[in-house]
């Protein structure tokens, strides 16, 4: 390879590298949605930059990177949808007028409103092509076209899903239970909350098994209970931050904030066990974006007790 070929190389990856970390929210935004969970979101996410940085290396000319990699994201989310067996499908009816422009009016502004707060899990009712141009329009504001042309659909028919979508999102909206109260923790989530609210660190790694991996999104994956066991090295460094016990999306998730006096988490990780071994880590620290949707149900007891 010339000198020439390295330095233009070089540009590609300087030119995604920057444009990942200005884009990893909103493509969140909208993976997590289409995927009906923030964690698989995020897992989605992560997919997206990992098949980006693979296929920018046989490119000779640089994509529009922005609509090259919601593309693939959304590919790659199509992918985790059909995995759990999620299909869905409806036929295309007459186009709804729908605005699109700099100053939208006020109805439009209300959609926007109304789905960004909507909660993630609801826009997995819809079918794949209302949940996906939902998200791009009301969520994320993109334009018409720029929808159209990353579904391989006409700005007649993404108006016709939007405006279905939007009256079945009303609908799931209104009929959505009441989030469930916290439960009680398990009893291995409980010890390893209390053992790090007591910054007993030598506690929390006998804790880790043998061959426990540790994910923080952007970060190289550790592994090993002697690599793993460096995190806890990071955390002592900041005596504020305290854990609790949480629930996300079914899921038994640790919150954790960063001063002792916050109400809301900064963000949360989650692990696996091994009876009582710890076999994996997904820490958010460096992503938490993801706290934008993520709906926690944190416990009370925040596991300060001997």
């Amino acid at each position: 390879m010339t000198g020439g070929e390295d330095h233009s190389s070089t540009n590609r990856w300087a030119a995604l590298l920057a444009l990942a970390e200005e884009l990893r929210p909103e493509l969140h935004r909208y993976c997590s949605r289409l995927v009906g969970s923030v964690i698989e979101g995020e897992d989605v996410v992560q997919d997206t930059f990992a098949k980006a940085f693979v296929a920018l290396e046989a490119m000779t000319e640089l994509p529009q990177l922005r609509a090259w990699l919601f593309r693939i994201a959304h590919n790659r989310a199509l992918d985790v949808l059909r995995s759990k067996a999620i299909r869905a499908a409806e036929p295309i009816e007459a186009a709804y007028d729908v605005v699109d422009g700099a100053s939208p009016d006020p109805v439009e502004q209300l959609m926007h409103q109304e789905a960004v707060r909507t909660a993630v899990s609801r826009f997995a009712e819809l079918p794949i092509l209302q949940r996906s141009v939902i998200i791009l329009k009301d969520v994320l504001d993109e334009p018409l076209a720029d929808i159209a042309s990353l579904l391989d659909l006409s700005v007649d028919a993404v108006k016709a899903h939007l405006a279905r979508g939007r009256s079945r999102l009303r609908e799931i909206k209104a009929a959505a239970p009441r989030p469930p109260d916290a439960r009680s923790p398990s009893a291995a989530v409980m010890r390893y909350v209390t053992l790090f609210n007591q910054k007993d660190w030598d506690g929390l790694r006998a804790m880790l098994a043998d061959d426990v991996k540790l994910n923080q999104s952007a970060h190289a994956v550790r592994t090993g209970r002697t690599d793993v066991g460096m995190f806890f090295s990071i955390y002592a460094k900041h005596d504020r931050v305290r854990l609790a016990p949480a629930w996300l999306e079914g899921r038994e998730v640790i919150a954790v904030f960063e001063d002792g006096m916050e109400t809301k988490p900064s963000y949360f990780m989650w692990l696996e066990w091994r009876g009582d071994e710890i076999t994996f880590i997904r820490d958010y620290r460096y992503v938490r974006y993801i706290m934008a949707d993520a709906e926690l149900t944190v416990s009370t007891d925040s596991g300060t007790q001997a």
